[in-house]
């Protein structure tokens, strides 16, 4: 039927593929973030968790934990708590993309005649929309509990797009992983699976500390490139090790980052389209 009615219209009359993109990527958009309007509550426990691991980790633990070569202990924190706002990008859009195959939005959305790269890049902008706002009230509570971004603002905006590039990517691999489980429930056991991958790094902890072999694990984890970088560019105490990505942590981010997206875009977009086929 679909593509009955596009044949039927003159050629002239049709968006280009360039146009329909941007639309349907607008519409998408629209409709998540409505979502968040109509569900504040979304909102509050994004944010909730990185507070309550501010006073935890920063407060409760934090009088027992020693940063290597001197400094604050949640001014070394704060940059990996950063990293898990960007990490956490998985979950949402996981759980949220299994919703739509098992509730059969999927299935409605591709039967029209709109841009499958449109829908998906729609919601991850509106998660991206709704994590600079995250971020930022994140930020705040770290400034009140003595962070502070000690190179100055041109690094410190630098350090927070890379924790949105990262966020961004997140998303993706989570649309994938969400794509391919196709159910609700199955989605929220898998995210119990996520959350050791952000626990072995070095967002709470030195990895110096850790036994040889989940060193390495940690210090290889993609999470731990972009805390390291993150603490880089904000100017706060940092323990980085030897391992590669630790004495690089800006481009080995960078490099993570690309080959995800790489990845993950284009798998996500076909697993979308040839839903149930």
């Amino acid at each position: 039927m679909a593509t009955a009615v596009r044949t039927a219209v003159p050629a002239a009359a049709r968006p280009s593929a360039g146009a329909r993109l941007l639309s349907d990527t607008w519409t998408s958009m629209l409709r998540v973030l409505l979502n968040y309007r109509h569900s504040p509550g979304l909102l509050a426990a994004s944010l909730g968790v990185p507070v309550i691991m501010v006073v935890v980790f920063g407060y409760v633990f934090g009088s027992a934990m020693q940063v290597p070569g001197g400094g604050d202990y949640r001014e070394f924190l704060m940059p990996g708590l950063f990293a898990m706002v960007a990490t956490n990008g998985i979950m949402p859009t996981m759980v949220g993309a299994a919703r739509d195959v098992g509730r059969g939005v999927t299935d409605r959305l591709r039967s029209m005649p709109v841009s499958r790269t449109g829908l998906l890049l729609g919601q991850n902008l509106a998660d991206l929309l709704v994590s600079v706002v995250v971020l930022a009230l994140l930020a705040l509570v770290g400034l009140a509990a003595g962070w502070r971004a000690r190179h100055g603002a041109a690094d410190a905006l630098e350090g927070f797009a890379l924790l949105l590039l990262f966020r961004f990517v997140m998303t993706w691999v989570g649309t994938l992983l969400g794509l391919a489980v196709g159910k609700e429930e199955a989605a929220g056991q898998l995210s119990v699976v996520v959350f050791p991958l952000a626990m072995v790094t070095n967002a709470y902890v030195p990895t110096g500390g850790m036994p040889g072999w989940l060193r390495v694990i940690a210090d290889w984890n993609p999470i731990s490139s972009v805390v390291e970088a993150s603490r880089e560019l904000f100017g706060n105490p940092a323990a980085p090790g030897s391992a590669w990505p630790m004495q690089h942590a800006l481009l080995a981010t960078l490099l993570w980052s690309a080959a995800l997206l790489a990845l993950c875009g284009p798998l996500a977009v076909r697993k979308f389209a040839t839903h149930g086929r």
